[in-house]
C-alpha cells in the first residue's frame, strides 16, 4: 500500500481496523503512515518502532517518559520505540499524522 499522496479528508474517512486506534494510510518498507484522532482520553501503549506525530489540528500536552510539552498544529513530536507516551488535555478537534519507522526496538541512538 504505497499511494503517492494521502489527504486529511481521506484520513478522516478511512475505516479503522478492529483492535487498532488509528487508520492505516500508507506503507513502504518499515514505514507506516497512520491517522490518529483520539476523543476524550488517549489510551495508547508503547510501540515497537520509533514514531513521529505531525499535529494537523488541535492543542494539548504531549507526555513522553518524564518530559511534557504543549503542542499545536504544525508541531512534530517524537517517541522512541518502547517509550511511554500519550496526549493529555487535548482539544476535541485534535488530530495527527503518525509515522512509524525503523526496526523493531527502534533506531540506534
Amino acid at each position: 500500500m504505497r499511494p503517492l499522496k494521502s489527504t486529511l479528508e481521506e484520513a478522516r474517512t478511512t475505516p479503522i481496523a478492529e483492535g487498532r486506534a488509528s487508520a492505516l494510510l500508507m506503507t513502504h518498507g518499515s514505514m507506516t503512515l497512520r491517522y490518529y484522532a483520539p476523543r476524550g482520553t488517549d489510551p495508547q501503549q508503547p510501540h515497537d518502532q520509533d514514531e513521529l506525530y505531525i499535529v494537523t489540528k488541535g492543542t494539548g500536552t504531549y507526555v513522553c517518559d518524564d518530559q511534557r510539552t504543549e503542542f499545536k498544529p504544525g508541531d512534530v513530536l517524537f517517541a522512541a520505540a518502547h517509550a511511554v507516551h500519550r496526549f493529555e488535555d487535548f482539544s476535541d478537534d485534535f488530530e495527527t499524522w503518525v509515522v512509524f519507522y525503523g526496526p523493531e526496538g527502534g533506531e540506534p541512538a
